[in-house]
């Protein structure tokens, strides 16, 4: 992947893995966006979710260029889960108990697994 960037001359290698982290972060702010727009009732937080997804989607695609679709969205997904899950805990006072912690505890551990252990991704 390769991605022209005005400062430069040439054209310079992209990691997908960065791509896919900085999409993960955009649908994180995204989502984050929608509860705070209340119910697209507040214009500065819906263009958040409009932006944020937006531009999460395109990442996406970037990164399906180079990686697995079943790793990039099997990625994507479940780091989507636990980072909402950690900003719902943290910024919106949202409660967790034992049961939610294991089952975000199992949730990574299966990207681990994917992403590391296992041949499915592009090591």
């Amino acid at each position: 992947m390769y991605i022209i960037c005005p400062q430069f001359s040439a054209s310079e290698p992209v990691n997908p893995y960065a791509l896919l982290g900085a999409a993960i972060v955009s649908e994180l702010l995204g989502t984050t966006s929608l509860k705070l727009s209340e119910g697209f009732s507040r214009p500065v937080p819906s263009l958040g979710v409009v932006v944020g997804y937006g531009l999460a989607f395109y990442l996406v695609s970037l990164t399906l260029e180079d990686l697995p679709i079943g790793v990039v969205y099997g990625t994507w997904a479940a780091l989507g889960i636990v980072g909402v899950a950690a900003i719902g805990i943290v910024v919106f006072d949202e409660p967790i108990d034992l049961p939610g912690a294991v089952g975000i505890l199992l949730i990574i551990i299966g990207v681990y697994c994917v992403n590391v252990l296992s041949e499915m991704s592009a090591h």
